[in-house]
């Protein structure tokens, strides 16, 4: 003779289970019960019919035949219905103290886990930085984020290199697919140009210097091995020089007592010359959606970074370098957030009675100013806006 328990099935915990349970579902063995082996778990055949209070189970655990004359074996049939109705199974008052008190595991109800581990498990969380302000000696900054779910522009500012007021370097990097470009590019590339300067103590080779610093920076990213692109625009003071340089399409523009000057030009596509370079080595430029894009997929053509367009999107930057002079009032250096909605002489216009003609100027207000107005006029980029002021330099 056998006596047999019905327990419900539950699958394999794992650790996203607790998303939908709170309860266990397996048996613990203790002294007081019986000899219990999950060995002896076998398909039922012919499972008897379950009773309005007890689930039906496919599966049941065989308790071993008691050795006859036992006081389980005078009581089995008492304690195989017991078992069946999940109350606990025990002698009567006389009878000696309780052989087995076991309740039957609840039954798990588990919903489609597809659903719940997609939406109601939030996402990690990242860092989000709305805006950026920052000022220092000579210069102003104010970066404010797009629509993008993370900022992907950063800044640079360097002053009194080699304790030296009369020299700086700032620069503006403006990162596409992912930050990390933008980010490489703001840490080493006024520190890799500085390098370069120093190392080659040629004051009329800056030129060569400035771009033998961007193409060292893009190689070392590149050895990153991670995605992701930048453009960027950058200013070294130098012995009284302004020297601007450019890869992509962040902008330098000088006010000359009031009047907008570009210092560097955007490296686009479109650009006939950027263009014919393009094709030359292979590529192509196309015009997807009202924009020309490398290779149908990138809207500028040079820039730190791009590894899987590195044969036609270039790091070498054009560079200007011109004496500052007495009428050149201040710098903007802006990513092309600013400039897709705002015009060079806008731009100066705007910024001016702010930094010019006033006993307490006020250019971190200018730069505001400006990235509201490209704001206002449609702008969903991020905008990076500095604004140096020369009179320092």
């Amino acid at each position: 003779m056998s006596c047999s328990l019905a327990v419900s099935i539950s699958p394999v915990p794992s650790p996203s289970m607790g998303l939908f349970c709170n309860k266990s579902s397996f048996i613990c063995s203790s002294p007081e019960a019986l000899n219990l082996s999950l060995a002896h778990i076998k398909p039922s055949p012919s499972p008897p019919s379950p009773s309005p209070s007890s689930p039906c189970s496919p599966f049941r655990l065989r308790l071993q035949k008691p050795p006859p004359g036992s006081l389980l074996s005078s009581s089995a049939s008492t304690s195989t219905s017991s078992m069946e109705s999940g109350s606990s199974v025990g002698l009567g008052p006389g009878s000696g103290p309780t052989i087995l008190k076991r309740k039957r595991p609840t039954r798990l109800d588990i919903p489609a886990a597809t659903t719940a581990l997609r939406f109601g498990v939030p996402t990690t969380p990242c860092e989000v930085v709305r805006e950026v302000e920052r000022e220092g000696y000579g210069y102003s900054v104010y970066c404010k984020r797009g629509r993008r779910e993370a900022m992907e522009d950063r800044f640079a500012a360097s002053v009194k290199l080699q304790g030296d007021s009369k020299q700086a370097f700032f620069g503006v990097f403006d990162g596409h697919g992912g930050v990390k470009a933008a980010e490489f590019a703001a840490q080493m590339l006024g520190k890799n140009i500085l390098d370069e300067v120093v190392r080659r103590r040629d004051e009329t080779n800056e030129r060569e210097a400035v771009k033998a610093g961007y193409l060292r920076t893009d190689t070392e990213f590149l050895k990153e091995n991670v995605t992701g692109g930048s453009c960027c625009v950058t200013a070294l003071i130098k012995n009284g020089n302004l020297v601007v340089s450019n890869a992509g399409d962040c902008r330098a523009v000088l006010s000359r007592d009031g009047a907008a000057e570009a210092l560097t030009s955007d490296h686009r596509p479109s650009r006939e010359d950027e263009r014919n370079r393009i094709e030359t080595c292979g590529g192509y430029v196309d015009l997807c959606r009202g924009v020309w894009r490398v290779q149908g997929s990138l809207a500028v053509s040079r820039g730190i970074g791009d590894n899987h367009l590195k044969q036609w999107v270039i790091a070498e930057p054009e560079t200007k370098i011109v004496s500052i002079k007495p009428d050149y009032e201040f710098l903007i250096l802006a990513s092309d957030g600013l400039w897709d909605k705002v015009s060079n002489q806008e731009a100066v216009d705007i910024a001016r009675p702010s930094c010019v003609g006033i006993n307490k100027p006020n250019p971190l207000n200018a730069c505001k100013k400006l990235v509201n107005l490209s704001v206002s006029r449609g702008s969903s980029d991020d905008i990076s806006v500095m604004l140096v002021q020369l009179g320092q330099y």
